[in-house]
């Protein structure tokens, strides 16, 4: 069934704002960069004309928001077989195998983890006016590991702001060169661009804050496997950190050098915990090791 274009009614009850401000501060579920992108299509009528953002509303004024349904994103969906660990009508957890990009760009126009959710979920509502998954936070190319996809936009706001607010739970597996001495601490240091390499991240001085906390999980005689938890995160957080103390990610070729004991940099991401979007339940999730990074930890045993 088609969807329709919804159509909200207000009128103003105390004047003098400007339009833009004034649907801001109503329940519309549209974020301002939504409502000011209706305002500019000529989708907001004020006494049936249409207005600009500056227009000042007065006292009286009927205000008329078209929103058309959300329009197909021209990613095409794709049978690509992704492991989902959990799923109900607002979000997905899935376990994203490494080798597989999170989103369309120059090299991968397709076969993209958002490629693969739009085949999965035909459910998908839209997000920012199109029909896509609301992508809250990415893993690279090689990182394996769970993430969650908003499939409405609501849960997309709401699962945003659980990560600003730096109340999800991220942590991941890594092997790396060497011991770290403490067996457990905190890698407190600002990320930015290289200052040379620009496809690189770097610690820099005047970069984004970055900090990200490291545990011993087990040690061999020249590398250890980590338990690392994310306060923030910055692109490339935790291989740029542990390179940054010398103890770069076996297999990292950007930040570290390759290994014989895998064919990608070793990190997976195991523990994803956050509150429900709707229901603000607790929801936590684990995942093993992918088979194409035990026989590391086996030969190292």
């Amino acid at each position: 069934m088609t969807e329709k274009t919804a159509v909200h009614r207000f009128e103003v009850s105390k004047g003098e704002s400007r339009l833009d401000q004034y649907l801001v501060g109503l329940d519309t579920g549209l974020t301002r960069s939504q409502l000011q992108r209706l305002i500019a299509d000529g989708q907001a009528l004020v006494n049936g004309t249409p207005a600009k953002p500056s227009y000042k509303v007065r006292s009286g004024d009927q205000v008329t928001l078209s929103v058309p349904p959300p329009r197909p994103a021209g990613v095409v969906a794709q049978d690509i077989p992704v492991n989902v660990v959990y799923q109900d009508q607002y979000l997905v957890v899935i376990d994203k195998p490494a080798g597989l990009a999170v989103h369309p760009g120059p090299g991968h126009p397709d076969s993209t983890l958002v490629n693969a959710l739009l085949a999965m979920c035909p459910d998908i509502k839209g997000i920012g006016g199109e029909i896509r998954p609301g992508i809250v936070h990415r893993l690279d190319k090689d990182t394996s590991g769970l993430m969650m996809v908003a499939k409405t936009h609501e849960a997309h706001t709401d699962l945003s702001a659980q990560i600003k607010a730096r109340r999800v739970t991220k942590g991941y597996l890594g092997l790396v060169e060497g011991k770290p001495t403490p067996s457990n601490g905190k890698v407190d240091a600002p990320i930015g661009r290289h200052p040379r390499r620009r496809t690189r991240m770097a610690v820099v001085v005047g970069g984004k804050e970055a900090r990200t906390s490291y545990t011993v999980r087990e040690s061999f005689r020249e590398h250890s496997l980590l338990e690392l938890y994310l306060e923030t995160g910055r692109t490339h957080q935790i291989r740029v950190h542990m390179a940054h103390i010398g103890h770069p990610l076996v297999g990292d070729t950007t930040y570290g050098k390759a290994s014989p004991l895998v064919d990608r940099h070793f990190l997976h991401a195991f523990h994803l915990g956050f509150n429900h979007p709707l229901s603000g339940e607790p929801l936590e999730f684990r995942s093993s090791l992918p088979p194409d990074l035990l026989p590391a930890i086996d030969a190292l045993r």
